[in-house]
């Protein structure tokens, strides 16, 4: 097979997003569209021109033959998802809001990706990849997808490959706070770039202060962090350097789903590119801004192009 630039795995989900505002006990329509933290990064750095493949299993149902012909149209590699005869795929419901955050229900209990494991794991697959890409859903989502995010992780680092970890805390997936924590914490100490968001950040340190949370990190072994602020930018640490990165202004927030992926996708491009640290962090800023314009967990990220000329744009304003 052909090298990869970046591997990730995880749950996707069928998502159908209603087409009025309202509870969603009310809506009649929705609009059929692709969810899950892990195929959103994929897509996202596919479409800014890096082969990203995605690993996990979907049910051999309607659904997940949606999952499979939706990443191959967005030249995801999908060589590595499996179909399984015997769990379905899950799907989410998600409310349409004017702004701010959606109302979201998952149907992801007893998935095929929640049966992920370690059987499951290719290791000529990952070995092509230069980065693996990681999130803390599929450390809750079960013990057999937990002990696949384990191997995977020692697999990677033990051949000298970069990891980087997004929380994305999901405290409903877990049985306890303490159990997160303790968890996320363990995964995040190993990884060479940490990308929390600053209340997830809250949670795992009890720190309130961005410089202070990645220093927790940092005095752990972690390469570099970035603490993600919302409407604040985003706060980047390393040994050497550390910055605040404003925000790039936007005039409508439609949807907040999908804008700490996009930022992932923006930061990691520009580390695989050797960019600056400052300038990979703008570039997650700019794709989170992007990504809040349009309804959908990645339906708004940008290509090459399309990021680049946001990017100039924005910062003619800024400045």
């Amino acid at each position: 097979m052909k090298p990869l630039e970046v591997v990730t795995f995880g749950e996707a989900m069928a998502m159908f997003i209603a087409n009025e505002v309202g509870e969603l006990r009310d809506v009649d329509h929705y609009t059929r569209g692709l969810a899950g933290a892990e195929v959103n990064v994929a897509i996202g750095l596919a479409r800014l021109g890096f082969k990203s493949g995605w690993v996990s299993k979907v049910g051999k149902d309607p659904f997940g033959e949606y999952i499979i012909k939706k990443l191959i149209e967005e030249k995801v590699n999908i060589d590595q998802v499996l179909i399984d005869n015997t769990y379905p795929t899950g799907f989410q419901i998600k409310s349409k809001v004017l702004s701010g955050d959606p109302s979201v229900h998952y149907f992801r209990k007893g998935s095929a990706a929640s049966h992920l494991n370690v059987t499951d794991f290719d290791s000529s697959y990952f070995e092509s990849a230069k980065l693996l890409h990681l999130t803390g859903i599929p450390l809750a989502i079960s013990n057999e997808t937990r002990e696949f995010s384990r191997h995977a992780f020692t697999f990677m680092k033990d051949l000298g490959r970069s990891v980087s970890f997004d929380p994305n805390l999901r405290p409903n997936l877990w049985k306890t706070e303490a159990e997160m924590i303790a968890v996320t914490n363990e995964f995040a100490a190993q990884a060479d770039l940490f990308l929390p968001g600053l209340n997830e950040a809250k949670i795992l340190t009890s720190y309130d202060n961005p410089r202070d949370i990645a220093l927790f990190y940092l005095d752990k072994g972690v390469n570099c962090v970035v603490v993600k602020l919302g409407e604040q930018g985003a706060f980047y640490k390393t040994k050497a350097e550390e910055g605040v990165v404003p925000p790039l202004p936007v005039e409508t927030v439609i949807d907040t789903v999908g804008a700490g992926d996009g930022f992932a996708v923006g930061v990691i491009s520009g580390l695989l590119e050797d960019l600056p640290l400052r300038e990979a962090v703008i570039r997650g800023n700019a794709i989170g801004a992007i990504a809040v314009q349009a309804s959908g967990d990645h339906e708004g990220y940008p290509n090459k192009v399309q990021l680049n000329e946001f990017i100039q744009l924005k910062l003619k304003g800024v400045h």
